[in-house]
């Protein structure tokens, strides 16, 4: 597996010791940079990272700022992205198995080492579901004028209707 990596001035650290931790497993690592303290734009990785995915030129994604919450906005910016920025094992579990992830986004501030390693483990090792939960991520890339209109129409009458899973989806996992 390839997996491209970026982070910003405050979660450079975490990325090279992420690097390193691939590196030894195996993996193929395309690795973005930050590489210093340095103050950077975060975006400007958070889209590198994402079009790396995107365009097939890596299997995954790793990115790492401050809060892993800029960085994943910018990285989901990119068609086809589908980033989460988690902080325990759980939520990294169900980012790849519920949202088939493809990007995740670390906090190098906000959450210690011991718990960055045991969150790559999880994303690394936890297969998408597909079934009822591929039909709902691929809504997330379905929001033109026909789910404009239809959301509009949601606010006007003060409640969403009609966003049940189809029934031959029920039950899928």
């Amino acid at each position: 597996m390839k997996i491209a990596l970026g982070a910003d001035h405050a979660g450079y650290q975490y990325k090279d010791r992420i690097a390193q931790i691939l590196r030894d497993r195996g993996y193929d690592v395309l690795d973005f940079g930050t590489h210093d303290s340095t103050p950077v734009d975060y975006p400007q990785y958070g889209y590198a990272v994402g079009e790396a995915v995107a365009t097939g030129q890596v299997d995954r994604g790793i990115l790492v700022c401050g809060s892993s919450l800029g960085i994943a906005m910018a990285a989901n910016k990119v068609p086809g992205i589908r980033c989460a920025p988690v902080d325990e094992p759980y939520a990294a579990e169900l980012a790849r198995r519920h949202n088939d992830a493809n990007v995740i986004a670390f906090s190098e501030r906000l959450t210690g080492w011991e718990m960055i390693e045991r969150m790559l483990d999880v994303y690394l090792a936890t297969p998408f579901d597909g079934g009822r939960h591929a039909y709902r991520t691929q809504q997330l890339f379905d929001f033109g004028e026909a789910q404009r209109v239809r959301t509009l129409k949601d606010l006007e009458r003060g409640e969403v209707t009609d966003a049940r899973t189809p029934k031959d989806l029920v039950g899928v996992p």
